[in-house]
């Protein structure tokens, strides 16, 4: 056994057998390579990573490999999920060596942390153009011991190249002026991006590109907005047309609720297994967006299943949520969630079994290496008929037998607050309390067990008792946005209280000189280049959600240099905005809000009906303020009973019924679209 053990991370604690003499990330390793004069050979994943489980099997757990290993390197483990620091770093200078990235990430590293040769999987043998990880050790023990000049020299150019795509890259700062108030641009950039959305649009089977296909909700948030403020029937068609296919698909867990993170095929039918905590987040919330914007109760079903598998499946003591499930059972990708026509009818019976057959689309030849994976034709209704619940109830019941998926039951601090932002979204859109209570008490969770009492320092990630690591950027923008939408749920203002205190924090801690803001903080484990965030990803990137989060809590609470801290960043990513739309999506979606852009809803007194006829509505650029009265100048000589309409604090009449509040917003949704002026791009409508 080697030192990952008493890691918290599980999936550090897979690899504690292998005869690999791994060590976890950090001084000792560092140390052992600088007196020994060893390269580092550091290996990044993640625990539902399938083809880290395949490099595991095929190397690491291989004797003569190990060997290889331990003898020439010290063996460096990292889990991905517990320190995006190390891979965003890492993960740029993969790219920059091989023009591609992804898991599991294998790098040779200088004892200093410089690296100096970069790839990702490498199978056993010599395969597909692909050297053998055998001799690619070899040729790097070779390489370190005879020409290390060569070495030193890559590994300068290497650490240059990712210094420079960690901070502003030159091609994306523009030459001419930006503008003072990011929401002028906003316009131009959804525009923008919905047109070259439309280009890459597979009007078949939804999804923009070719197969692998990604879920993708923040460019579907575009779109949706894009027809909110232009009426454009095409940018709906996109939205809809790939929200349908997903949920067809096998891709969404057609038994237990839930999306598989991403599909191999164009038709979303085979799933690359894995189920992930943030992808559930994103899909929520774009499925209950839709939801409200079209009135359609397929999205609502969705939203209803997703949030059903969490709660269920992902649930932490005490409220707070695991990471993810593996895409492999008893060693093979699929098992759990697959079935063949014999099983149906075991399980279900001959009349229930083929019926669910012909709902799901199960039949002899399977749709997968012989078997089938549950789906639904496209276009088809996903809500059930009785005969058909029966059948899923009883398939859903005997596949709770089977050998489940690995579960990564790490708490991290960034994907519980981006799902219970979602949540509390659902939660207020379809008056749940069950949903409400869940969402308060993952943020009781993350108040209380990852935030350090001393100073309050947010910490990352928590397993078994135990947080560990110091929070990053993603973090706090997510937790910012989060409780935000917790006191808007609630009407309690102690969440807003701890938002503006974390909001502070944050800017104190990551802001950088670009004004956007660095991965890590000021106090945290210096590696060779800082990195900041500034594109999307799997995640929208964290200055752009601290953005939009710093933007609502300050029209919330009436704090100004809240306000102004969230415009700077827009600011600050209007370059990437303008240069790579689809990279910075998220924060084109965020420029609606800049300048006045918020339309602030407070309701004294206690009127739920007009708390909830605000709620059943899409209203993306609204915040409401309710409950627990505040300092906020929004209170200011508010009279019980009325519901108020603001636009930076200067507010239409009172309105005393749902009807008359409906009105004020519907006016407010024709100034938002004469503001914009979003133009329709010609031939965009589908």
């Amino acid at each position: 056994m080697n030192r990952l053990a008493s890691e918290t991370s599980p999936y550090l604690r897979q690899h504690a057998d292998n005869p690999v003499d791994w060590y976890p990330w950090g001084d000792e390793a560092f140390a052992r390579a600088r007196s020994e004069d060893r390269p580092i050979l550091l290996s990044v994943g993640y625990s539902s990573c399938h083809w880290c489980h395949v490099m595991a099997h095929e190397s690491f757990e291989n004797d003569a490999t190990a060997t290889a290993m331990n003898a020439a390197f010290v063996a460096v483990k990292v889990d991905r999920e517990e320190r995006p620091d190390v891979d965003a770093v890492y993960m740029d200078a993969v790219q920059a060596m091989t023009g591609r990235g992804g898991w599991p990430m294998t790098l040779f590293l200088t004892p200093d942390g410089r690296p100096f040769f970069a790839g990702t999987y490498f199978p056993p043998r010599d395969a597909h153009g692909t050297p053998g990880f055998g001799r690619v050790l070899e040729a790097i023990d070779e390489a370190w011991r005879e020409r290390r000049h060569e070495v030193e020299g890559q590994a300068d150019s290497l650490v240059a190249a990712i210094s420079r795509r960690a901070t502003m890259p030159g091609d994306l700062m523009g030459g001419a002026e930006e503008p003072s108030d990011p929401g002028a641009l906003y316009p131009e950039l959804l525009a923008a991006a919905t047109a070259e959305l439309a280009s890459r649009f597979d009007s078949s089977w939804g999804g923009f590109g070719p197969a692998p296909k990604f879920p993708q909700p923040a460019l579907l948030e575009l779109c949706l907005d894009h027809a909110r403020v232009t009426g454009d029937t095409g940018s709906l068609a996109m939205v809809e047309r790939t929200l349908a296919a997903m949920a067809a698909g096998g891709i969404y867990d057609h038994l237990g609720g839930g999306f598989a993170r991403y599909s191999v095929d164009a038709t979303w039918t085979v799933p690359h297994f894995e189920k992930m905590l943030y992808d559930q987040a994103g899909l929520v919330r774009i499925y209950q967006h839709a939801a409200q914007a079209t009135g359609d109760e397929r999205w609502q079903q969705v939203v209803e299943e997703t949030i059903a598998y969490v709660l269920r499946d992902l649930a932490a003591p005490d409220g707070g949520l695991y990471c993810a499930e593996d895409a492999d059972s008893e060693g093979v990708e699929g098992r759990f969630y697959v079935w063949d026509r014999a099983q149906l009818t075991e399980v279900a019976g001959t009349e229930l079994g083929a019926i669910a057959a012909d709902w799901y689309g199960v039949t002899e030849a399977g749709n997968f290496e012989g078997h089938s994976i549950l789906r639904r034709p496209l276009g088809a209704t996903l809500r059930r008929p009785d005969d058909v619940e029966e059948a899923r109830r009883r398939l859903f019941e005997a596949r709770g037998g089977r050998v489940r998926p690995g579960l990564d039951d790490k708490v991290l601090t960034e994907w519980n607050a981006m799902f219970g932002s979602a949540l509390a979204e659902a939660a207020a859109a379809s008056g749940r309390a069950d949903w409400a209570e869940a969402t308060v008490a993952i943020a009781e969770f993350l108040v209380g067990h990852l935030r350090r009492p001393a100073d309050g320092r947010w910490l990352r990630s928590w397993q078994g008792g135990e947080a560990r690591f110091v929070a990053y950027a993603g973090d706090y923008a997510w937790v910012v946005d989060f409780l935000t939408r917790v006191a808007e749920l609630t009407g309690e203002a102690r969440w807003l209280a701890t938002a503006t205190e974390t909001a502070r924090a944050m800017l104190a801690l990551f802001s950088d000189d670009e004004g956007a803001l660095f991965t890590t903080g000021s106090d945290a484990e210096k590696l060779v280049v800082r990195p900041t965030e500034l594109l999307d990803g799997a995640t929208p990137s964290a200055s752009s959600v601290a953005a939009g989060a710093l933007l609502r809590l300050g029209a919330l609470t009436g704090d100004d240099e809240l306000t102004s801290a969230g415009e700077a960043l827009l600011r600050a990513l209007l370059p990437v905005a303008r240069s790579h739309p689809l990279a910075a999506a998220h924060a084109i979606a965020t420029c609606r809000l800049a300048r006045g852009g918020i339309t602030e809803v407070l309701v004294a007194g206690d009127r739920p009906d007009l708390v909830t006829a605000l709620r059943r509505r899409f209203e993306p650029t609204a915040v409401v303020a309710w409950g627990e009265r505040t300092d906020s100048p929004l209170w200011e000589q508010r009279q019980d009973g009325f519901a108020y309409v603001c636009r930076h604090y200067a507010c239409r009449e009172p309105a005393d019924s749902a009807e008359a509040l409906v009105a004020h917003l519907e006016r407010e949704l024709a100034t938002e679209r004469a503001r914009h002026a979003v133009p329709v791009t010609p031939g965009s409508t589908l």
